[in-house]
């Protein structure tokens, strides 16, 4: 095992802050969000990145159906995840190549747009979970926006109605071989972006896009496992994960087991969408011996791979 390669999974808060969603801004986040990854790097690390797309997969969507025409038809949604792969990577690895450039490191970033493959008979096809773009106040907001386009819209954890769309598990990513070879030759590899573009194998043996996204943390742990990563780190908004979190009782998970983590998930400790997809990709990488799965905030991603903060997870 080459225990230098690190796999850092980005939440949101890395890349766009609330009602921020220009380019520019974004890229003034994507500026930060490379400050406190470039010490990764300086302390030994091989480092490979994969982002989330929520917001950003959202309003590329509402962009595509604002103009549908015979003309200029909409792309379906594989097509816009893959858009905003280009874009998030672009921004990142122009991020990282400046700051790499202000430490004076001969380092290079790039983007790998990423398929990845899912199994067409997932069962979440049939009950979509995951929220992309924007929030309405009310449902009837919502229904209004969709415009008879048959959209799935859910309630988002007491912050509006959002649209949702399937989210199947990722089994592997297409490009493997080529991340690899990037991370061989010392290129800092932002791949998976989003989730993946979600495809399915078809009866050729070709591959076909499908209308989903795929959770990146999920996808962050196969890419962990197909780089052969010592650890995986899940980046997010806070410190830690918490049991009872929001109650007087809450407290933080510091160093821990697959097996404890496996007991606050059956105990419903942890949030659908938000922290329990997180845990559960973590688990899924941890429970190979001499691996770890960290979750921790951007701000002290360094100083979590050193043991010092966040949530610890090994076998």
């Amino acid at each position: 095992m080459n225990r230098k390669t690190v796999v850092v999974a980005l939440g949101g808060n890395a890349l766009q802050k609330q009602g921020e969603a220009s380019a520019h801004a974004q890229q003034r986040v994507a500026d930060a969000t490379a400050r406190h990854l470039v010490p990764l790097i300086l302390n030994g690390y091989r480092l490979v990145i994969v982002h989330g797309n929520g917001p950003q997969v959202g309003n590329i969507v509402l962009h595509e159906e604002s103009i549908n025409t015979a003309e200029v038809p909409t792309f379906p949604l594989d097509t816009c995840v893959a858009m905003s792969q280009g874009a998030i990577g672009f921004w990142l690895q122009q991020a990282l190549i400046d700051e790499f450039s202000r430490r004076h490191m001969h380092s290079v970033a790039s983007t790998v747009v990423t398929q990845v493959v899912v199994d067409k008979d997932d069962p979440a096809f049939k009950d979509p979970t995951k929220p992309i773009g924007v929030f309405y106040k009310t449902k009837d907001d919502a229904s209004a926006a969709a415009n008879g386009r048959g959209f799935v819209f859910k309630e988002d954890a007491g912050r509006g109605w959002r649209r949702v769309v399937p989210s199947p598990k990722p089994l592997r990513i297409v490009e493997e071989y080529t991340v690899k070879a990037m991370l061989d030759a010392g290129v800092t590899v932002i791949t998976g972006g989003g989730g993946g573009v979600p495809v399915v194998e078809t009866t050729d043996e070709g591959l076909e896009g499908v209308e989903a996204v795929v959770d990146k943390d999920f996808t962050a742990a196969v890419v962990a496992d197909a780089v052969d990563a010592e650890a995986l780190v899940i980046l997010t908004a806070v410190d830690n994960a918490m049991v009872d979190y929001g109650k007087p009782t809450a407290r933080a998970i510091g160093r821990t087991t697959v097996q404890e983590m496996q007991r606050y998930v059956d105990a419903g400790q942890f949030a659908p969408g938000s922290m329990l997809p997180k845990v559960q990709a973590a688990m899924k990488f941890a429970q190979k011996p001499g691996r770890r799965a960290i979750i921790a905030s951007l701000e002290h991603a360094s100083d979590a791979l050193d043991g010092q903060v966040g949530t610890i997870i090994e076998s």
